[in-house]
């Protein structure tokens, strides 16, 4: 499944290990400087070479990846993470643990804040 091309643009390449959901969003983020090779900022259209290592920053991580072997179609997840190293440091991935330990989805507790429908009627039924 390896690709037959010599030439693959970063947020091809990028958007095909699913890093990125969308290649827009690949090339967005080169555009913002967000994807470096050797701490210097890359466009989009750069041609990624086996060995090169990027720092890549997305909405919820930070990742240092190595590319192993170019891809230019999106394959399932097992098949892409075939393509690169990932090389975060592990401080980092602690502190994604972390921060998804945290993380408030929005939803209060159970039995906590505004009472219940039996708890409302029982309220209601004490006040009359």
């Amino acid at each position: 499944m390896t690709a037959t091309k010599e030439k693959l643009r970063i947020d091809k390449y990028l958007w095909a290990i699913r890093v990125f959901k969308t290649r827009s969003q690949a090339a967005d983020a080169c555009d913002k400087g967000r994807v470096k090779l050797q701490g210097t900022a890359v466009k989009a259209s750069r041609n990624v070479m086996v060995g090169d290592e990027y720092d890549i920053r997305t909405e919820s991580r930070k990742w240092v990846i190595k590319v192993t072997a170019l891809l230019d179609h999106r394959v399932q997840y097992t098949e892409a993470i075939k393509y690169y190293e990932d090389a975060t440091p592990v401080e980092e991935l602690n502190r994604i643990v972390y921060e998804a330990a945290t993380y408030q989805t929005g939803k209060r507790l159970s039995k906590i804040g505004r009472p219940t429908k039996k708890q409302r009627r029982d309220l209601n039924d004490f006040m009359e």
